[in-house]
Formats: C-alpha cells, sequence, structure tokens
C-alpha cells in the first residue's frame, strides 16, 4: 500500500460521513421529514465515519492503515442497518426495535396508559419517506446505494497504485 493511499481513504471516509449526515440532518429539520427509530440509528456508522476518517487523514500512514479496520467496520454497519431498514419498509421481515412499534396499551387505566405513551407521535420504521416524489425509492433505499458505492470507493482509494 502506498504510504499516502491510507490517509486518502481515510479522508474520503470522512467525507462521505459527513455528506450523509449532512443530508439527513437537512431532511429532518429543513425538510422536516420525521425520522424513525432506525432511520436515527443508521446515522450512528457515518458519525463514526467521520471520527475514524479524519484520525486516518491526521495520521501517520502506519497508523492510519490501522484505522482502516473501524473504517470498515463503519461501512459495513452502514450497509447492514439500511439493509434491515429496507427489508422492514418492503415487509420482508418485522421492525426489529421496540422503538419502531406502536406502545401496547392494552392494561391499566386511561392515565397509566397516557403515561406509557411516547411524548411525541413516532414514526414507524415500515413506512418509506421519499426524498423526491417522482422517484419510487424511499430515503433508505438510497442510503443502503450510497452506503455501498461509497464503502467500493473508499476501499478502491486505499488500494496500492502500482507504478508504472
Amino acid at each position: 500500500m502506498e504510504p499516502r493511499a491510507a490517509r486518502r481513504a481515510g479522508a474520503l471516509a470522512a467525507l462521505f460521513g459527513a455528506v450523509a449526515f449532512a443530508v439527513a440532518w437537512a431532511a429532518q429539520h429543513a425538510l422536516s421529514l420525521a425520522p424513525c427509530a432506525l432511520c436515527l440509528l443508521e446515522r450512528w456508522p457515518y458519525r463514526a465515519l467521520i471520527l475514524f476518517g479524519v484520525l486516518a487523514a491526521i495520521s501517520p500512514p502506519t497508523i492510519a492503515r490501522v484505522l482502516l479496520v473501524p473504517i470498515a467496520l463503519a461501512f459495513v454497519a452502514a450497509i447492514g442497518l439500511s439493509f434491515t431498514h429496507v427489508g422492514v419498509e418492503q415487509g420482508w421481515w418485522p421492525d426489529p426495535w421496540p422503538a419502531c412499534m406502536a406502545p401496547r396499551l392494552a392494561h391499566g387505566s386511561i392515565a397509566e396508559r397516557l403515561a406509557a405513551m411516547p411524548p411525541r407521535p413516532v414514526k414507524p420504521c415500515d413506512s418509506p419517506t421519499r426524498l423526491f416524489n417522482f422517484l419510487p425509492v424511499s430515503m433508505t433505499s438510497l442510503d443502503l446505494i450510497y452506503a455501498l458505492l461509497t464503502c467500493i470507493m473508499t476501499m478502491l482509494s486505499a488500494r496500492s497504485r502500482r507504478a508504472r
């Protein structure tokens, strides 16, 4: 591996993580799209990409190479969480997180039922959010595609360039 390749891959990972996080933040705050519990969980790998990517970009090459391991694991987590969420949206499997489901209010008094309700309405994880109305693809599907492509691009940038 060329000495600067790991640092370049770290910088790319940090950039890709920041872009993904900025798009999610803008969709939530600027476009007022409510995230579900899985959407919020999907942001954590991008936070890790930013952290480890910046560390790899500013570290000596030997340390930067070691930091490629948590960067790769963050990409695997981003891909896995996105794939899980796409499966929930498509009805391939049930919601894996209790926060994705409506509270059960079968027992107790009215006061106990009201106390058990969340402070604000929760968006169900199986309800797709579309960023573009003309495109029949959910934000989660776009996130999965983005995670796969940016993972490939980052790992390819870490490969050595052969001398010509």
